[in-house]
């Protein structure tokens, strides 16, 4: 009997959803598809701390919006459920107990002090950072009794310490790996919640994960994943270990260097349609070579073995030249539509109207006063964002240290835009009127406007974090001495 194909993607409701995750996302349904098996979506989120469920919505809604569709999940339900892994804790601890029970895991109940000395002392003489194994030897009869007394512990994964695990890779073949730089991987945390690797073996197995298809980055690591797989006595599913997304000069994928939120791209006007062709194209292409092509011809010639090894360049003006295409192409009245639907729908435009209203004269002075609510970009000059009270390296600075606050701000509100302002003010020993005329340059690109707060709430974090990125960039961005410097004085702030 044939066995049903069934891939998934779980990502991490962290932050804002990144095309990293659309792509992925992309080719584990192409395959599914292709072999009329399912796809699933599972939301990771164990990180109690940095997980939301603004975020959670957000990656729901980006990935829909490029006409990505799940079979099973936490929002459409299935037979494999609960798919939030923090609904999952009472089954990770009855795995994490059975892996002790086998003696393939142990309690340790190291401090992170002890952690802390051990690294310290493994990178003076120059060795790998590794735990040492020092409660590995632990009687269980005596392991128990401390966990018992209720004792802070961990449970990690005992590995070999010689040989070479076999990773077979659908798109490499046999890979070997030495066991030598597998570190004794801790499985559940002390709060009890697993980490990535207990957690994505057990769910996938339960889950009936045929193909698992992710980024290369995890191919490193692969060798616990197949322990755990062993240790268990389940069958594993076949990996392939896609290659990353890369910017132009071939660097990881990063926001410092090319906006990675998938609402940037919405927000911009790009269309779904030239977006998933777009991440279609990283990495694979079709059988003919052509550049455009639409999700149902992808499926349908769509063969893993076609995925080029290489790592793919994600650039926005070839991104902006295929979303060219697909536009001029689009029948003239579905393109009005389309722009009405973009960013002149009822809904935008009463959010706007209100801040217009009392600042005009005419429906004509709409358009000069308004224009930065309908465009991605801002055009700004050095001379626009001097100050009469800080230099060029303060305003970077105070650029930068808003900036950092709102990517960390998920409930998007003038309130809660506020305090990051303030906060970042508080920091520098500046008051928010100190801060405001920075603000309404990087973000109106004038220097009186609307309320510039209203405004930033309106344009969505994206474009708001992208504008104040650019407004840095024309003043000639940040060094990265200034942003180790920085980075260590923004994150020795108190917070509320």
């Amino acid at each position: 009997m044939t066995k049903v194909v069934r891939t998934r993607v779980a990502p991490s409701p962290t932050g804002d959803p990144h095309v990293g995750t659309a792509y992925i996302a992309l080719f584990n349904m192409c395959f599914a598809r292709q072999h009329g098996g399912q796809f699933v979506l599972r939301i990771e989120d164990t990180d109690q701390v940095r997980s939301s469920k603004e975020s959670e919505q957000q990656i729901y809604e980006a990935l829909r919006w490029l006409g990505i569709e799940w079979d099973e999940g936490p929002d459409v339900g299935g037979p494999h459920g609960p798919y939030r892994q923090s609904e999952r804790s009472e089954i990770y601890q009855k795995y994490a107990n059975e892996l002790v029970e086998k003696g393939h895991a142990f309690h340790c109940f190291c401090s992170s002090e002890r952690l802390d000395a051990v690294r310290a002392e493994q990178m003076a003489n120059k060795q790998t950072p590794a735990y040492d194994g020092h409660c590995s030897h632990l009687e269980a009869g005596q392991a128990q009794q401390r966990v018992a007394a209720g004792e802070s512990y961990v449970i990690r994964m005992r590995v070999p310490t010689e040989g070479v695990c076999v990773v077979k890779d659908m798109l490499r073949g046999d890979v070997e790996i030495g066991w030598d730089r597998m570190d004794m991987q801790v499985l559940m945390k002390a709060d009890g919640l697993p980490t990535y690797f207990l957690a994505n073996v057990v769910d996938d197995h339960l889950m009936g994960i045929t193909h698992v298809l992710r980024g290369e980055e995890w191919l490193s690591s692969a060798p616990k994943l197949i322990k755990l797989y062993e240790d268990f006595g389940w069958e594993q599913p076949e990996l392939c270990y896609m290659p990353l997304l890369r910017n132009p000069d071939k660097s990881k994928l990063s926001k410092r260097k090319n906006p990675t939120s998938i609402t940037y791209y919405e927000r911009m006007g790009y269309l779904p349609e030239a977006m998933l062709n777009y991440l279609g194209r990283m990495g694979w292409s079709m059988p003919d070579e052509r550049e455009k092509f639409s999700l149902t011809e992808m499926i349908e010639h769509f063969d893993i073995q076609r995925v080029s090894l290489g790592g793919p360049i994600f650039d926005i003006e070839k991104l902006s030249w295929l979303n060219g295409q697909w536009l001029r192409e689009l029948p003239v009245t579905e393109f009005a539509q389309r722009v009405q639907k973009w960013a002149f729908n009822p809904d935008y435009l009463m959010q706007i109207a209100p801040h217009v209203q009392g600042r005009v004269e005419n429906f004509s002075q709409i358009a000069p006063l308004a224009s930065f609510f309908f465009s991605g970009t801002v055009q700004i000059t050095p001379e626009q964002l001097a100050h009469k009270k800080l230099d060029e390296q303060q305003v970077r600075k105070t650029l930068q240290f808003v900036l950092w606050e709102l990517e960390a701000l998920r409930q998007w509100n003038k309130e809660a835009i506020t305090d990051c302002i303030n906060q970042a003010g508080a920091a520098l020993e500046l008051k928010l009127r100190d801060i405001m005329p920075l603000m309404f340059v990087a973000i109106t690109g004038q220097a009186s406007s609307v309320s510039v707060l209203d405004a930033m709430v309106i344009l969505g974090p994206d474009l708001t974090r992208y504008r104040l990125r650019q407004a840095l960039e024309v003043l000639g961005g940040v060094s990265k001495k200034e942003t180790k410097e920085w980075e260590k004085a923004f994150n020795s702030i108190e917070r509320d």
